[in-house]
């Protein structure tokens, strides 16, 4: 249905859209002198899935706005089609990290303003400068490898099973309502189980920015922390799978 070039494109485009703007609401909410410092987790979780609806929006006419692989590995296992998996990976990892430069680009003055402040702090309290990882990628409030995988898993079978289950709905493709639900699909999820891990539930989403975050000349960043990167790749692609398989045998 697709070519292989609007494939690609699409899912460069669409997941860094998401990434720009949810990598940018992490920077607002983190960031010293951004007008949104400390606005917190509803905020995140909002801009995020308007990230989502923004980018798969976007994609959609092009690629069908996939924008994750778990989410591309559950339709393969549903459909039986895993010619272009591949190349929906690729334009979604691309996609990632060059959303996640242009987050950084937007941000630029407040993260070397921020560790200006931060280093101030730490002579006057002794607060190291804050890291800027989880501006760009996931970190566990309690590191806990499997528990971490199982939330990860959980939480992104409660993404793509009702994904898949959408399509079985009359009319939501054609109407373009299925990606506004979606997006607050997302919203809910970061809300109810976004808690323990951040939720990443989509392994280019944190992947790709880790990546980026790595290579970015950001003065004082912090680790990039990659003994726990396995867990946001693992953890969706499991859950992807799962969902694939629950919905082909359920459904």
């Amino acid at each position: 249905m697709y070519s292989n070039g609007d494939i690609f494109i699409g899912e460069v485009i669409g997941t860094a859209i998401l990434i720009l703007l949810g990598a940018g609401v992490c920077a607002a909410v983190t960031l010293s002198h951004s007008k949104a410092k400390s606005s917190g987790w509803v905020v995140i979780a909002f801009g995020w899935g308007f990230g989502v609806l923004a980018g798969a929006y976007t994609a959609g006419p092009l690629s069908g706005g996939h924008l994750n692989p778990a989410v591309t590995l559950g339709i393969a296992i549903d459909t039986g089609t895993w010619d272009k998996v591949w190349l929906y990976v690729l334009g979604q990892m691309v996609g990632a990290m060059l959303g996640a430069v242009l987050a950084y680009l937007v941000y630029f003055a407040q993260f070397n303003a921020n560790v200006t402040r931060g280093v101030k702090d730490k002579v006057t309290s002794g607060h190291e400068p804050t890291p800027t990882l989880g501006i760009f990628s996931t970190i566990p409030e309690i590191r806990n490898p499997v528990a971490n995988v199982v939330t990860e898993v959980i939480a992104t079978v409660a993404l793509v099973l009702p994904i898949l289950a959408f399509g079985l709905t009359k009319g939501l493709g054609e109407s373009g309502v299925q990606t506004l639900i979606v997006a607050f699909l997302v919203v809910g999820i970061g809300l109810s189980l976004g808690g323990p891990t951040g939720y990443a539930i989509n392994p280019a989403r944190d992947l790709g920015p880790r990546i980026v975050h790595t290579f970015l000349p950001i003065p004082n960043k912090g680790t990039s922390d990659w003994s726990y990167a396995w867990v946001p790749v693992a953890g969706p692609l499991i859950g992807g799978a799962l969902a694939g398989l629950i919905y082909t045998a359920a459904f």
